[in-house]
């Protein structure tokens, strides 16, 4: 229990605390691989299931998923666990969370490394999904999928079919499906994402049938509702983080996405800015190949430029 709120983790090993946070639609699940690789190497890892999420779950209003909330929940996880500090890695919307955790409470999460999301400060120009709609009609293209996951009934199209849902979402931002097949990120109005991706999807080439039935278990329990008021509190956020405006992250952090991350078509022109708003940045590791799934594509890979950052962190070598 931390604060409020049951947190299910998983976790291994002993010696410096790293926290691996999942983003959407994911678990704790997807990150067996780097648990394993980082306790063997003499690191205590600890995945949780994320808020609104499988065996943590999370209140049903949208305004309990604030990023005030994700980051209170992983302070709250750190002090039940006995630590006073912690390096956090996160993938997709964990990503965010992960560089929201360096920018307010740099004391405790005293390194950061994202994958597929690079950091993106605070900008001027508005609410997010007012400027990604205006952006997209000047530019004559369908609104991104952040956007039109804000909408109400969003995520009744995946709570009819999870398995069809998660089959689809997970093939189609995989490394290995062809670049034709590749979701876009972006929706027509009148239309929903997964009427987008073909009825074709297959399980990407990593991913076992009984490691796929563990998800498909956990969203027919909890639905996809929770995990997408993520979404909906973008706006919200850009409104409560004013006092953020310019603020870039001065602890050590680094940077990993996957060569054929179809979420790079639409935040990659960030990946260039990493070095000027990320102070002490050690590594951007680019994964030939990859999807956006990368640490569960490249899991070798991946855990090997993790443990090459906490390596150069002397983690080890002060306990």
């Amino acid at each position: 229990m931390t604060g409020d709120l049951p947190i299910q983790i998983r976790c291994a090993g002993d010696g410096p605390l790293v926290l691996l946070l999942h983003g959407f639609p994911d678990l704790s699940l997807g990150w067996h691989h780097q648990i394993e690789g980082l306790a063997q190497a003499g690191y205590y890892a600890v995945a949780p299931d994320m808020r609104g999420y499988g065996g943590t779950g999370g209140p049903p209003q949208a305004e309990a998923y604030s990023i005030f909330s994700l980051v209170g929940d992983l302070v709250a996880l750190v002090e039940a666990l006995g630590y006073r500090q912690a390096v956090v890695v996160g993938h997709d919307w964990g990503s965010a969370v992960a560089w929201h955790c360096a920018l307010l409470r740099p004391d405790m999460f005293h390194a950061v490394m994202g994958m597929s999301v690079p950091f993106q400060p605070r900008r001027k120009q508005g609410p997010p999904t007012a400027v990604m709609n205006y952006l997209a009609a000047k530019n004559g293209e369908d609104p991104l999928y952040l956007a039109a996951f804000a909408a109400p009934d969003a995520h009744l199209a995946m709570d009819a079919d999870p398995q069809t849902a998660l089959r689809k979402m997970f093939w189609a931002f995989d490394g290995a499906t062809p670049t034709e097949d590749q979701a876009t990120g972006r929706i027509p109005a009148g239309r929903d994402m997964l009427a987008l991706i073909s009825d074709r999807a297959s399980l990407p080439p990593w991913m076992a049938q009984d490691h796929f039935d563990q998800y498909v278990a956990a969203f027919r329990q909890t639905g996809f509702e929770r995990a997408i008021h993520w979404y909906r509190k973008i706006d919200a956020n850009w409104a409560r983080t004013r006092w953020l405006q310019g603020c870039k992250i001065t602890v050590p952090a680094a940077f990993l996405v996957g060569e054929r991350d179809p979420v790079r078509n639409y935040t990659g022109h960030f990946e260039s800015e990493q070095g000027e708003w990320l102070t002490d940045l050690h590594a951007v590791t680019v994964v030939p190949g990859a999807g956006h799934w990368v640490q569960q594509e490249q899991p070798l890979i991946v855990t090997q430029a993790i443990l090459s950052f906490l390596w150069d962190l002397s983690l080890l070598q002060a306990a």
